[in-house]
């Protein structure tokens, strides 16, 4: 089965992840399709997209199972479809939903220097998951909207979560607690213990989507430089398969393994960087390589047939750090191996999606310069 059928095939049998609540799995999957459908003009990506959103938005705005209150970042990245579908259409219900996450945000905890903590109950922290769940879709707003502060804030917070989360490598910690209170985190530092893969994903996502869509400036060029060294960092530390582990910079550890959703979401930062020209010469031709042979390495390797079934298998279903669900999760990197390794979950399956659609811009980018030179 190839990759367009199997995410043909997925979406169609694909219900809403959480009893259709509003929530970020779903989002990834939106993001996804919005991206194939932009990238391919094949109208059922669209006509899959609205089925699925559609559905957990109201006439009047309101989101299905969606309460400000929870103050859960989490909950804000799905909107990020809202824009495009109101470009699209002409609805006000999307834009009338995405003012409802912006109030969320206006009024979102955050720690002392300013950064959205990542949920309600986990008080004072920062994890690199969130800062995909909200910084592109508040700049994407802001553009809507011309509202500049929004994005000056966006930008402050990308550097001071950096800042906080970087280590000795160049890399960066899964997440941050200010209040140092956490058995997780660092006495000193307030840093989780371990550099997991996913929690990169979702970083290297952020930072390329933002910096694919604002206009030049100091601190974004600023931005660009610290995002271009860290994609050339994981390059270094990608596997043989094309792949990356589930723990980064921990090659002595025992079970470790090549984990998929975070191998879909580096490979479609590294191509959409290269693509947005975030990254020159030779080190935008190290990216679009390195994002290939990942893209290559999912769709021939881990999308597996059982029984004529086609599945993207080696996702990781979900880790945290703190309390949940009775066990403490400690964020050492062994913690990182026992949490279960599932199949087809949204959060490996969207970003490779993702990952495919700048693989078919790629491809079409080749394509017109060929006929160009020929020309």
């Amino acid at each position: 089965m190839s990759p367009t059928e199997y995410f043909d095939a997925f979406c169609q049998s694909y219900r809403a992840y959480k009893k259709g609540a509003w929530c970020y799995e779903d989002g990834c999957v939106y993001r996804g399709l919005d991206l194939l459908a932009e990238a391919t003009g094949d109208r059922r990506w669209r006509g899959h997209l609205h089925r699925l959103a559609d559905a957990q938005i109201a006439p009047d705005g309101a989101l299905a199972g969606y309460r400000v209150e929870e103050f859960n970042i989490d909950n804000i990245l799905a909107g990020r479809v809202l824009m495009p579908m109101a470009r699209e259409t002409g609805d006000p219900r999307y834009m009338a939903a995405a003012r409802r996450l912006v109030g969320q945000l206006d009024r979102h905890p955050r720690i002392g220097t300013g950064n959205y903590w990542h949920k309600l109950r986990y008080h004072h922290q920062v994890w690199l998951d969130g800062l995909y769940m909200a910084l592109p879709f508040q700049v994407e707003y802001a553009l809507a909207t011309n509202e500049q502060a929004r994005i000056a804030d966006a930008l402050l917070q990308f550097r001071t979560a950096l800042d906080l989360t970087e280590t000795a490598s160049g890399l960066h910690v899964h997440g941050y607690d200010e209040s140092r209170q956490q058995a997780w985190a660092d006495p000193t530092t307030g840093q989780s213990p371990a550099v997991w893969a996913r929690a990169m994903g979702w970083l290297a996502m952020a930072l390329v989507d933002v910096l694919a869509i604002l206009p030049p400036g100091d601190e974004v060029t600023a931005l660009r430089q610290r995002s271009l060294r860290m994609l050339l960092k994981l390059a270094d530390l990608q596997g043989r398969s094309g792949l990356w582990p589930q723990v980064l910079e921990a090659p002595g550890l025992v079970g470790n393994y090549d984990e998929s959703s975070a191998s879909a979401m580096l490979a479609y930062a590294f191509l959409r960087a290269a693509r947005t020209g975030q990254a020159q010469g030779a080190d935008a031709l190290r990216l679009r390589a390195a994002g290939l042979a990942a893209l290559r390495g999912l769709e021939t390797g881990r999308l597996v047939a059982h029984d004529g079934v086609t599945r993207l298998e080696g996702i990781c279903r979900v880790a945290g750090l703190g309390g949940f669900g009775g066990v403490y999760r400690d964020g050492t990197p062994a913690y990182y191996l026992t949490e279960e390794v599932v199949a087809d979950d949204a959060k490996g399956v969207g970003p490779l999606m993702m990952a495919h659609a700048e693989g078919v811009l790629l491809a079409k980018s080749v394509a017109e310069t060929a006929e160009t030179r020929q020309a």
